[in-house]
């Protein structure tokens, strides 16, 4: 294992560790590679001097937070980085990526390195089908006709696990689940088998179970298509079950390199040690004897009208049931996690809570009141007692409005009689709880970190002094380091508020850390519920022993 100092301009990189196992000879050499934005004293070098192989054959994983570089590394493998400059060489098959004209660069493009991204729904054209997509890429670097790329496209479809492959090749992207979207970019990427494939955080927005079988399948397509792998993430447990060696990279530097094993038993710098502790951890207190019940929902039902098949559809709509019958109690001061796969009913269930969804049946008491009925006055109080915190802070924070403007915001509106300097101080208070200064007032969303955007999100609604908090995955948009500073946050807050959470996510880890109880969702139903230890720690619903399995992909 190689720990890397920070670079100077006559630095070399380490020498490489011994070869993995089942691999072969070097496939790509990166050799001291720089990738600078801009000129002169406005330079950003994104990337600076990184060296690492990939072996014919490997698993490689390249590992660090946002803005660590491991993205731009590998654009820069396919010289996909507009407006950059680079310096050092990318070695494949005798020749210097970064020095052969652009008509050679297409034709290696897909050829013979190929790259999925983080997020299929941009990088697929919503304008074309996804069969087209892929027969697109045969007819150029193969040259096969159209009923011969159609032919190879389906039988690609039906391997990367696409159900009714022959009927989706017809389907455009947005009628695609993100798992079959996910699966058909990796479909596109190995139409011409290429030698190297470049995957950038392919599972961060899928759930576990998806997740895992996204892995499962391209640690298949690896070991039958012969190439090798480059995995980018911030997900350590996927590194851990699925690469060889790894390479750990922190502000655009190669800081650690190794054999994954040795790497995770033996971290040698301080910023992987740093990665690696960054699971989360339970700091959950035990609740108050006879803590009263702030929320409570009865018999909750979500019914919408779905238009039937075919011509059907002309003559009737169906029922589908998306919340079924769903009871809970949360106490003040208590975390309840909802856990579920997409489609499972928690946002939806989570949206009904919050009166932001429309028809439903059953009862929900909030502080013994009943939004239904209610009148607007008693409405406009018991939501400024119950705040939300969305899982995207850039979506939920406007590009428009200052900080200041966005924490005042609810403000406002609930206490309108407020002077502008009281107002500024109970926004600057706000901030200060969540770890943030008064220098934040007057810039925009887009000036802050993923991080401190979801500071910012839970100032706004910390403002208002609410007693239940619902959070909808408000983390998993975030780097694990960031993600346990957020949830040590929350974990503050509650303590120090006797706060309750609604606490939605599809990360087992994030909810035994964070929740007291736990339901479990499927299809609209809850399929169990109970304790959080009790239930995550000895499942009995075969649904529930599935999550916890994909959960544990990698986990030590």
């Amino acid at each position: 294992m190689n720990v890397v100092p920070k670079l100077r301009e006559t630095d070399a990189m380490p020498a490489d560790p011994s070869p993995s196992p089942s691999t072969g000879d070097t496939l790509i050499r990166v050799d001291k590679l720089s990738v600078t934005f801009g000129h002169g004293d406005d330079a950003t070098r994104a990337v600076r001097e990184v060296s690492f192989d990939l072996r014919a054959g490997e698993r490689y994983a390249l590992v660090g937070e946002s803005g660590s570089g491991k993205t731009v590394t590998a654009l820069a493998m396919l010289r996909l980085v507009e407006d950059a400059h680079y310096h050092g060489a990318i070695r494949f098959q005798d020749r210097n990526l970064l020095d052969v004209s652009e008509r050679e660069m297409r034709a290696i493009r897909g050829a013979e390195i190929a790259m999925i991204f983080q997020e299929p729904m941009t990088a697929l054209n919503p304008l074309y089908t996804i069969g087209n997509q892929i027969v697109e890429t045969l007819a150029l670097h193969e040259g096969l006709d159209r009923r011969a790329a159609r032919e190879r496209a389906i039988a690609l479809l039906e391997r990367t696990g696409i159900s009714d492959a022959a009927h989706r090749f017809d389907s455009f992207p947005h009628q695609l689940s993100g798992g079959q979207r996910q699966r058909a970019m990796i479909a596109m990427a190995l139409a011409c088998r290429p030698k190297l494939l470049l995957a950038d955080e392919p599972t961060t927005a899928l759930d576990v179970t998806i997740r895992a079988q996204i892995m499962d399948l391209l640690r298949d397509l690896q070991t039958e298509f012969g190439m090798a792998v480059m995995l980018i993430t911030h997900d350590l447990n996927l590194v851990r079950s699925f690469a060889q060696r790894v390479g750990v990279m922190e502000k655009g530097v190669m800081v650690e390199t190794g054999e994954t094993a040795q790497v995770f038993a033996s971290p040698q710098h301080p910023y992987t040690r740093k990665l690696i502790d960054s699971r989360p951890r339970r700091e959950v207190l035990p609740l108050v004897p006879l803590a009263p019940t702030l929320l409570e929902a009865r018999g909750l039902c979500v019914n919408y009208s779905r238009k039937r098949k075919g011509m059907a559809g002309w003559f009737g709509k169906d029922q589908f049931a998306a919340v079924k019958d769903v009871d809970f109690q949360l106490r003040e001061g208590e975390t309840i996690g909802i856990v579920g796969e997409s489609g499972s009913g928690k946002t939806t269930l989570a949206h009904t809570v919050l009166a932001l969804q429309g028809k439903s049946a059953g009862t929900i008491h909030f502080l013994g009141r009943s939004f239904d009925g209610a009148t607007r006055k008693d409405r406009c109080d018991l939501r400024s007692r119950m705040q939300v915190v969305f899982q995207d802070p850039f979506g939920s924070l406007s590009p428009r409005m200052t900080i200041e403007q966005i924490v005042g915001e609810g403000l406002g509106l609930h206490q309108p009689g407020l002077s502008r300097e009281a107002m500024r101080q109970q926004v600057i208070e706000a901030l200060r709880e969540v770890g943030l200064d008064r220098t934040a007032l007057g810039r925009y969303p887009h000036e802050f970190s993923g991080g401190q955007r979801q500071r910012i999100a839970i100032a706004r609604v910390l403002i208002l002094k609410p007693q239940v908090l619902v959070l909808d995955e408000p983390t998993s948009a975030l780097d694990v380091s960031i993600q346990q500073q957020v949830l040590g946050l929350l974990s503050q807050l509650q303590h120090k508020y006797n706060l309750s959470y609604l606490f939605i996510s599809h990360d087992l880890a994030v909810i035994r850390a964070m929740a007291h109880r736990v339901i479990v969702m499927k299809a609209g139903e809850v399929v169990e519920a109970g304790e959080t230890e009790s239930v995550l720690g000895a499942p009995q619903h075969p649904y529930t022993r599935k999550l916890m399995a994909a959960a544990q992909v990698g986990a030590a």
